[in-house]
């Protein structure tokens, strides 16, 4: 039966839309990405394995053209889109309205190959709702080739970056390691704001704080003020020293302690007289609408999302037709957005918070593409929060869009500031002068509805009122109390993901739609932790940044970036060709040397000079290595008392908290370090008990001459045990595990053993806990045969309680929590499940970051069952014999190539 094909991206939004279409139309998902380039040697084409450029899939020699393929777990998916095809009258390419959507559409159009005669059309929308999308049906257009040029462009650039620097990473730092034109960027940043933290030197400077009576009548008649002057010379405060612990700016005065209690001594009996005071009015503008960037960090202050988890959520919700698209740059409303946020402003507020003209922004980012809206509730009327029906962390980002919305279109904050410095002098003749600052709002407009949060605390919100007492030029005040107080300068606040992504744009680094990708990917490589909120850099990352500073310059630099970005809005506006651009990026030109060069002319690198980093007090010569298994300390090559000696550094250990102090405290204690506990009575070796990153544990020590392939015996140790009481008798036990217990009536071995989650009993597959450690030596064959002929209770949840429960999922709504599992610890909303990453813990999992790994999860679609997927091959077999197989696998090749000669001949 004829229809319109209409192809989107998600299945949900494929849902959403086919409700608004009706039966004459087919929506049908892509399920993301229908083609790339591999990801993998197994990926890879035999037909292009042997070509000199058949690594990267990219033809460096005949105009960069990309080889792509359609991944093996969408190959099905393509012939259901083929076969929906045949049957259709006009096919909709739906994707989203950006670069990447764009490129979908076109690789969507390049494989599944609809006929001649078949319309196709490209389908655009901002909103998911009825009138939006019947309007995009009524009004297509045609793929956009300089948008598909210009993503073509980023996706070549980006693999030819990392599959030429990730290898350079592997040989000279670590395995497995990888090397990014955003990731590394965004690393680099991490690491010189802690590099700045690390050379920080703290400074002490003292002031004077004072409480003050205006006296009777006043309103209020007590005041906070500060010391400003002494003898018309600016005291110092934390501002005005340098990163040294200097001061930078000469004309100040610096208090130390004694002088500052002197001064306070010195105005014991001071009256004061009014100096000036200055008023002035206050007016603050509304923010504007919401950009993806501004989204993620206002998510992030004010609900404690992540970028990823925000960019989930807002997923959901445009999907399901509350907000438009999630992905812009652009601060501009529709006219008929306008309208709606001005009419809920008059119904919720009152006509007198409403504008005289409605407010138009005007985007601050270089080269936005104004085609979008800003992040709004959809449609041409907005619904509360309260009428969404929406829950969790759905309706709580939807309330930010819809407040900050309706806010972007009410009256400007409006009140008064005002200055007031009094001054007098001391019994020893000074003058001094101290300066309070107040502010108050006479008309809250926007601010009713929306108070953008900061992240400087020592700044204050739109909001915050000081009032002052009205006070008058040569009036009286006295002195309630006045104390000295010292004070300490910072270092630089660390990166949180909200400041790292606003520092990138600020730089024009990367675009607003990659930035959640970009922290998930530096957090996952390792190279960046979080402690509380703040990113905080490994020292893995100070090797990786090390060796592409002093190597890779260019690529690694913020301007080079940041052109680069330049560079490909050039090519989607039609103004310079994909070719030639990464024919400079990678061959070079002129003075400029490629990327090829760089890698092929590498020279020498001293892998261990890369991961060496000198640390504590110099005149020790201790050093910070970077080693396989993690950072350690090592004690200098001559006869000092460190000579010789390691240490582990805590994994958690921020750098610049690896003081002289800390160094000698780690030397100290150090993990790692042997106990000897014996020779074991059986085997003649050597017992020794360790502390180890995971923690106490004894093992034997091997001859060296022992084959490498030989593992020594190791155990850890029960929890009643410590190293300092632990013995050979105990050693022994432990090494001895697992104890056999007996066996079933089949002859079935059974057996006691401690896991990594506790004691327990395996029979064959079948597993059952044990309540104590001491069971396992202990425990009888009757005893473990009486557990084994209880009924095993079915379901994870019901077998052991969680480890650990972290909250409600921001998308699902329903608990989080952690469990143990067969092939380890994972988290679990009770419809998805995902598997802890090597460097999470159940200690330090949050719901943050278990979110970010069911979005994860999520975004891959449902697990398929195995016994299906077998049922389905076969009817697959069954129906290709039946209508020829041999005829349908000689047209599968030739369409691979007709592709892929498509994809070199196209120009923009």
């Amino acid at each position: 039966m004829a229809h319109k094909l209409v192809i989107v991206e998600s299945p949900a939004k494929a849902r959403t839309i086919g409700g608004y279409l009706g039966k004459d139309y087919v929506v049908e998902s892509s399920i993301g990405h229908i083609r790339d380039l591999p990801n993998s040697a197994a990926d890879t084409p035999a037909k292009i394995k042997d070509k000199p450029w058949g690594r990267l899939a990219v033809d460096v020699d005949n105009g960069f053209v990309p080889y792509y393929v359609v991944p093996r777990d969408k190959k099905s998916h393509i012939s259901k889109l083929k076969k929906l095809l045949k049957d259709a009258d006009a096919l909709y390419l739906a994707t989203d309205e950006d670069r990447e959507g764009e490129a979908i559409a076109w690789h969507l159009l390049d494989e599944l190959k609809p006929r001649k005669d078949l319309p196709v059309h490209r389908m655009v929308f901002h909103e998911i709702t009825k009138a939006a999308i019947l309007d995009a049906v009524e009004h297509p257009r045609q793929i956009n080739d300089d948008l598909v040029e210009a993503q073509e462009a980023r996706r070549i650039l980006d693999r030819l970056y990392g599959y030429e620097v990730s290898p350079v990473l592997w040989k000279k730092v670590m395995s497995g390691l990888s090397a990014g034109r955003v990731q590394s960027v965004a690393t680099r940043l991490v690491v010189d704001r802690e590099r700045e933290r690390m050379a920080f030197t703290v400074a002490s400077y003292w002031d004077l704080e004072g409480t003050f009576d205006a006296g009777e009548g006043m309103d209020p008649r007590i005041f906070p003020a500060r010391l400003h002057t002494i003898d018309d010379k600016r005291v110092a405060r934390g501002s005005d020293f340098g990163n040294d612990g200097r001061l930078a700016k000469k004309d100040r005065v610096h208090l130390d302690r004694r002088a500052a209690e002197e001064l306070v001594a010195a105005l014991s009996e001071t009256t004061y007289d009014v100096r000036s005071v200055e008023s002035k009015p206050y007016s603050r503008r509304p923010y504007a609408p919401f950009r993806t960037t501004t989204l993620q960090q206002e998510a992030s202050r004010k609900l404690g999302m992540s970028s990823s988890v925000t960019m989930s959520v807002a997923q959901r919700l445009y999907e399901n037709g509350y907000i438009t698209y999630m992905r812009t740059d652009s601060t501009t409303l529709s006219g008929s957005a306008i309208n709606a946020a001005r009419n809920q402003v008059r119904e919720l507020y009152g006509n007198e918070y409403v504008p005289d003209q409605p407010r138009v922004y005007a985007s601050k980012v270089k080269n936005a593409q104004e085609a979008h809206e800003a992040i709004r509730p959809a449609g041409d009327s907005f619904r509360t929060p309260a009428q969404t029906g929406l829950t969790g962390d759905q309706f709580r980002l939807y309330e930010l869009i819809w407040m900050r919305t309706v806010a972007s279109q009410m009256k400007d904050a409006v009140g008064n500031s005002v200055t007031v410095r009094h001054g007098g002098a001391t019994s020893d003749g000074r003058d001094v002068v101290f300066t309070a600052s107040g502010r108050t709002i006479t008309f809250h407009g926007f601010l009713k509805a929306y108070v953008e949060d900061i992240d400087d605390p020592s700044k204050r919100r739109d909001d915050a009122e000081t009032r002052l007492p009205a006070l008058e030029e040569g009036g009286r005040v006295t002195a309630a109390s006045v104390s000295a107080g010292g004070h300490e300068t910072k270092p630089p606040a660390r990166y949180t993901e909200a400041t790292l992504i606003k520092e990138l744009e600020e730089r024009e680094i990367g675009r607003p739609s990659t930035y959640s990708s970009i922290m998930g990917t530096i957090l996952n490589r390792g190279y960046v932790y979080k402690k509380g909120t703040a990113l905080v850099p490994a020292w893995l990352a100070f090797s990786v940044i090390r060796l592409l500073e002093e190597h890779f310059p260019r690529q690694v630099s913020y301007e080079f970036t940041a052109r680069m970005e330049d560079v490909l809005d050039e090519i989607a506006a039609g103004h310079s060709d994909r070719q030639s651009e990464l024919a400079e990026f990678y061959f070079g030109q002129g003075d400029v040397v490629g990327l090829k060069t760089l890698v092929e002319e590498l020279g020498d690198i001293d892998a261990r000079e890369l991961a060496t980093f000198p640390v504590g007090d110099p005149e020790v010569g201790a050093v910070l290595r970077v080693g396989r298994y993690g950072p350690y300390l090592e004690g200098p090559d001559d006869d000092g008392p460190l000579a010789g000696k390691r240490a582990n550094v805590p994994d958690d250990l921020p750098p610049d908290e690896l003081t002289a102090t800390k160094v000698r405290e780690l030397f100290e204690n150090p993990a790692g370090e042997e106990t000897p506990l014996g020779e074991h009575p059986d085997t003649g070796l050597r017992v020794v008990a360790k502390n180890g990153r995971y923690g106490p544990y004894v093992t034997e020590q091997l001859p060296e001459d022992a084959p490498k392939s030989a593992k020594p015996r190791t155990a850890s140790l029960f929890k009643s045990m410590s190293l300092e009481t632990v013995t050979l008798a105990d050693a022994i036990k432990l090494l001895s595990l697992p104890r056999v217990v007996g066996t079933d009536a089949e002859g079935v071995e059974i057996t006691a053993q401690n896991g990594r989650y506790g004691p327990y009993l395996k029979k064959g597959t079948d597993s059952r806990s044990l309540q104590t450690e001491d069971q396992i030596f202990s425990i009888t064959q009757d005893e473990a045969l009486a557990i084994y002929a209880q009924p095993k209770q079915r379901g994870r949840a019901a077998a052991a309680p969680p480890l650990k429960e972290l909250g409600n999922d921001p998308v699902s709504g329903t608990p989080v929590v952690v469990k143990a599992g067969r092939f380890g610890e994972y988290v679990t909303d009770g419809e998805y499940n995902a598997t802890l990453r090597k460097d999470d813990s159940v200690e330090s999992i949050t719901l943050e970051r278990a979110a970010e790994l069911l979005a994860e999860r999520r975004a891959k679609g449902p697990a398929k069952k195995s016994a299906k997927r077998g049922a389905k091959k076969t009817a697959k077999k069954t129906t290709a014999k039946k209508s020829g197989t041999k005829k349908a696998a000689a047209k599968k090749s030739p369409a691979k190539k007709t592709a892929a000669k498509k994809t070199t001949t196209k120009k923009p």
